[in-house]
């Protein structure tokens, strides 16, 4: 088994355990390496690898971390223990110090919290092939690298290097000649979302981070504005499903019962209200009972309504569509299109009541008539 776990990707193992239940998934983690709990703790969702860390001491949490880069210790950080997380700061250099202090200090839904530090550069004053010759000596590349960034020597951002352009222009060319200044750069303070537009929109694969006196500080990459979008894409629909955050499969049942009690109590509120309009027309049910037997189908009819407003205007909100600016045209719209459907189809719906009220009343004439029909013939006999 240990065996067969190491020869599988890091995501593929994070599968495996996702699908586990608690006892058995921390059988399988006691199995795998130690060098892998890092990578693996990355791969997993945030409610599993509570799980697996509140499983592991403290001497076991910094050696999975110690296997990370700045960036992946940026996002390991706030499941680890204070303690830990201390330890892991006075073990590091002080440029990675500095670098995952940064990134902690930036909010979630900040660039500087997908922030990449893992940068080549090259300055703007040499040809081409001693630019070639400084990637042979670095013998590997970072992830995603499509571009190089060219900087002053006071690390100021002067243009990108595309790889492409790298490769078929002439090697005497200088790299001032051959980069482009005009690349897309974000600022750490910028919002993800804005950047993650960004990237669809430029079909970018990386892209620099400046400050504000333009000094590059790190690059977004592709696979980190993926797995953001992905994860609001996840958080959407558990909101629309009335879920707080992301829930273990195999979690306890007082926590699955804590994190989904709160939109079953909205639920309810509104639910009690809901009753208490129809109990203000009591008697004109009690009248007319058919009444009684529309009332779901009015019901549903409104719940896709709600359902086809909601899904349009939370694809606005992702797609940047939906703004203040535009806030009140758009409420105007749909309380157009809620106007005319309740007049299109209550008509409808009026119209198979009063065609179901009028069959039932030549129904109830047909019977009616039969039997004074019948007690007529018996009286005769």
């Amino acid at each position: 088994m240990a065996s067969k776990l190491d020869s599988l990707h890091p995501a593929d193992v994070a599968d495996i355990l996702e699908a586990l239940p608690l006892d058995q998934r921390l059988d399988v983690w006691e199995l795998v390496k130690v060098e892998r709990d890092g990578d693996i703790l990355l791969e997993v969702s945030d409610a599993v690898r509570q799980t697996l860390i509140a499983d592991m001491n403290s001497d076991e949490l910094l050696a999975a971390a110690e296997q990370l880069d700045t960036d992946e210790l940026a996002d390991l950080a706030p499941d680890l223990p204070k303690d830990v997380l201390q330890d892991l700061l006075d073990n590091l250099d002080a440029q990675n110090r500095a670098r995952l202090q940064s990134a902690l200090s930036y909010s979630e839904d900040a660039v500087g919290a997908i922030m990449d530090f893992d940068i080549v550069t090259i300055r703007e004053d040499i040809t081409l092939e001693v630019a070639l010759r400084y990637m042979r000596r670095l013998g590997s590349l970072p992830d995603h690298t499509d571009k190089l960034f060219v900087v002053d020597r006071n690390e100021i951002l002067r243009g990108v290097l595309p790889l492409k352009l790298l490769v078929v222009s002439d090697l005497d060319a200088i790299v001032s000649d051959i980069m482009s200044d005009d690349a897309v750069t974000f600022h750490p303070e910028d919002i993800a979302d804005e950047a993650a537009k960004a990237f669809e929109r430029y079909d970018l694969v990386t892209a620099p981070v400046v400050d504000v006196n333009n000094k590059l500080v790190g690059r977004v990459t592709v696979d980190a504005v993926m797995d953001l979008i992905r994860e609001e894409a996840e958080s959407d629909m558990l909101s629309m499903a009335g879920l707080r955050e992301e829930e273990d499969f195999f979690a306890s049942v007082w926590k699955s019962v804590q994190n989904r009690w709160a939109w079953l109590a909205i639920n309810l509120v509104t639910a009690l209200v809901a009753s208490r309009v129809i109990g203000l027309f009591e008697g004109s049910i009690e009248k007319i009972v058919a009444l009684a037997a529309l009332m779901p189908i009015v019901a549903g009819i409104g719940g896709n309504s709600g359902n086809q407003t909601t899904t349009m205007i939370v694809r606005g909100l992702a797609l940047g569509q939906v703004a203040s600016h535009n806030m009140q045209s758009l409420i105007t719209k749909e309380l157009g299109v809620a106007l005319l459907n309740g007049l299109l189809w209550g008509g409808v719906l009026g119209v198979i009541a009063t065609a179901k009220s009028a069959f039932t009343a030549v129904t109830c004439i047909k019977i009616i008539y039969y039997v004074k029909l019948r007690l007529h013939h018996g009286h005769n006999d």
